[in-house]
């Protein structure tokens, strides 16, 4: 049997982002906590980004995680938008990094076709099953629920991840 794995999942955003942690063992999965880390909208944007890093920092010191999981980010029609978006997701990936953690990154159809098994699932239908499937839990935003949702699809996929980089290595 495998030993059980501290996973962290993060869902970016510049004003919230969610993050979930849980423990996966073999094909069974735990809670261990979830909650946002906010950026003050009245700050300049690398003021926002360093929130984000300070409050992602405390959570991967507080929980340390043994593998960290991201959501990728959707395309965005306001380019300023997709531009923040994406500097929060930046800060999101490195802070793992930084901690010499392993990172892998999920599309928000997969996340959300792992955990409701429909690629186009809503917020609610999300939150409906991380109720169902991490009954524990206590989510706070929809963004923590979100957060969980990806640190549940890296619990179903990192072994199909972990056995084609080996493949690809040997």
């Amino acid at each position: 049997m495998n030993p059980p794995i501290r996973i962290l999942g993060i869902d970016p955003g510049l004003r919230k982002t969610g993050w979930g942690v849980i423990v996966s063992e073999g094909s069974k999965i735990g809670f261990v906590a979830c909650g946002c880390v906010e950026s003050e909208s009245g700050l300049s944007l690398a003021e926002r980004l360093r929130q984000l890093h300070d409050g992602l920092s405390r959570v991967v010191r507080a929980h340390a995680p043994d593998e960290v999981a991201v959501e990728e980010t959707f395309v965005n029609r306001d380019p300023q938008s997709a531009l923040k978006l994406g500097q929060a997701r930046g800060v999101a990936l490195v802070v793992p990094a930084l901690a010499g953690l392993d990172v892998a990154e999920y599309a928000a159809n997969l996340v959300k076709k792992t955990v409701v098994g429909v690629g186009h699932a809503d917020k609610k239908q999300v939150q409906m099953m991380i109720r169902v499937l991490l009954p524990k839990a206590e989510t706070s935003s929809a963004d923590a629920a979100d957060a969980l949702a990806v640190a549940i699809c890296h619990a179903q996929h990192r072994g199909m991840r972990a056995l084609v980089a080996q493949m690809r290595a040997g």
